[in-house]
């Protein structure tokens, strides 16, 4: 949980941004979160959020929004991970900062109350498998006319680019290259698994 034993500036500075939200959007933005803290999405989508907030006229900078959708994350995935109730999350924020506004700690309540369970058990499974999820899968059909050693390579490849939504929410991309031979193996290898995950 975010709370410290001294509330710190920048935690009261994140606080104080989060309280000059409008109940609805501090919702829409929490309940992105917790969405994704559910497991029913693969990552947390800052440019969405940034874009809400813009709609709604909110004078924060970007820095500013990452700070209120980390702070949210590392809150909601504390509070999950220790499967505390909503009392006690509200309890422990208020410990954190005095800054806090009645109606932004009553959305997080509701919150957490409808959806803490969810979380609590998604953090479970997370635990247990702390891996990545791939999100996006691409690939690209090359020509390797020539190398440092070999003048007249002539040799197609293949370049897969994987995006991994790593457990900790962010996005990362993997790339490596195959040989076509190695490749339909890959492939082959991709079929066998789907056909056997049909049966389960």
């Amino acid at each position: 949980m975010p709370a410290a034993e001294e509330p710190t500036s920048g935690m009261n500075s994140v606080v104080d941004n989060i309280c000059r939200l409008p109940p609805d959007l501090f919702t829409e933005t929490s309940q992105h979160i917790l969405v994704y803290l559910q497991g029913h999405t693969s990552g947390i989508d800052s440019a969405e959020i940034s874009h809400k907030f813009l709609q709604a006229g909110v004078g924060l900078n970007h820095e500013a929004q990452q700070e209120i959708i980390r702070f949210l994350l590392l809150t909601f995935r504390s509070a999950g991970q220790r499967n505390i109730s909503a009392d006690e999350l509200v309890s422990k924020l208020e410990e954190g900062s005095l800054k806090w506004s009645k109606a932004s700690l009553q959305v997080l309540h509701r919150l957490w109350s409808e959806q803490g369970a969810a979380v609590h058990a998604q953090q479970e499974v997370q635990a247990a498998l702390r891996i990545g999820q791939v999100v996006d899968v691409q690939w690209r059909l090359g020509m390797a006319v020539s190398s440092d050693i070999c003048r007249s390579l002539n040799s197609p490849y293949v370049t897969l680019l994987l995006k991994i939504a790593e457990p900790s929410g962010l996005i990362c991309q993997k790339s490596f290259e195959m040989s076509v031979p190695q490749f339909q193996n890959f492939h082959k290898q991709f079929k066998e698994m789907a056909a056997l995950m049909e049966t389960v």
